[in-house]
């Protein structure tokens, strides 16, 4: 059985729960953006993985670009192929060109990495090279990767997502809050998945040195959110983005953030879904 398929359970759930969510979200307040809490992010979308229940939606049926919140796919087809993950790995100049040439890149041509290093580096710091790396040493290379990529998303049943491009840089990559949801609890079956995406920090030998990488989710840096899998993305097409799989208020939830206006916003939204969350609990009648 494949790892992902550990989830579907819970994702059938989403679709079995809506109509009943519907009714029910009137009477506790949840139904209406307007009840909820104020967010500067266009997109977003509260599930309770248990129940699938619909806490909270903005926009969520709409259809935007993703940025690197692509590399949790990437992640996913990485290891439902069962490629090596002690292999090692040289970053290439075309990793450079697939990533446009970033000079801003930590790594070099050259350096080799292990692939579960590269898989480590896209997920806790959203290493472009990284996953152009992990795309171009895949069985067929990159155009076979991006291929299996949308093979995973139709099996998922993500209708609104596409890909064309491992890392997210390319506009193209685009999906809605409700296909992420589903994405992440796949995403949530594989043990290293959320191993990496929620590492505060990590070294790596490159360089002929020690390179050292931060997670790009400052609420996971933190060590005050119980965060089972995060994973930011950001460019201009996408604004910025966050998805996590994480505990609040005695629930299990998904969170999904995208096109949030500002560097700090997706982060300040994130913190007022929980206060809201553990608001409405506290107010909850007790049995």
């Amino acid at each position: 059985m494949r790892q992902s398929e550990r989830k579907l359970h819970s994702l059938e759930k989403i679709v079995a729960f809506g109509a009943l969510a519907a009714v029910l979200f009137v009477s506790v307040g949840f139904a209406r953006a307007d009840d909820g809490p104020k967010l500067r992010s266009s997109v977003a979308l509260v599930l309770d993985t248990e129940s699938g229940e619909t806490l909270f939606e903005k926009n969520s049926k709409t259809v935007r670009p993703i940025a690197s919140i692509t590399k949790l796919m990437t992640a996913v087809v990485v290891l439902e192929r069962g490629l090596d993950l002690e292999q090692r790995v040289v970053i290439s100049r075309e990793d450079f060109a697939a990533t446009r040439n970033n000079s801003r890149a930590r790594l070099r041509a050259g350096s080799v990495l292990t692939r579960d290093e590269l898989l480590l580096l896209a997920l806790m710091s959203s290493d472009n090279l990284a996953a152009a790396a992990l795309a171009r040493t895949f069985p067929g290379g990159t155009e076979a990767f991006v291929a299996a990529m949308n093979a995973e998303a139709g099996r998922l049943e993500l209708h609104d997502t596409r890909f064309s491009d491992p890392t997210g840089l390319s506009p193209d990559n685009v999906s809605s809050a409700q296909d992420l949801a589903r994405l992440v609890m796949a995403a949530h079956g594989y043990p290293l998945i959320r191993e990496h995406s929620t590492r505060p920090s990590a070294h790596v030998r490159a360089r002929g040195g020690t390179v050292g990488y931060s997670n790009t989710n400052s609420l996971v840096r933190s060590g005050s959110w119980d965060i089972e899998l995060s994973k930011t993305g950001y460019i201009a097409a996408a604004g910025r983005g966050l998805v996590m799989h994480l505990r609040v208020a005695s629930r299990d939830l998904v969170v999904i953030l995208l096109d949030s206006f500002g560097k700090y916003s997706r982060i300040g939204d994130a913190r007022r879904i929980r206060k809201w969350l553990e608001s409405s609990a506290a107010h909850e009648p007790q049995g």
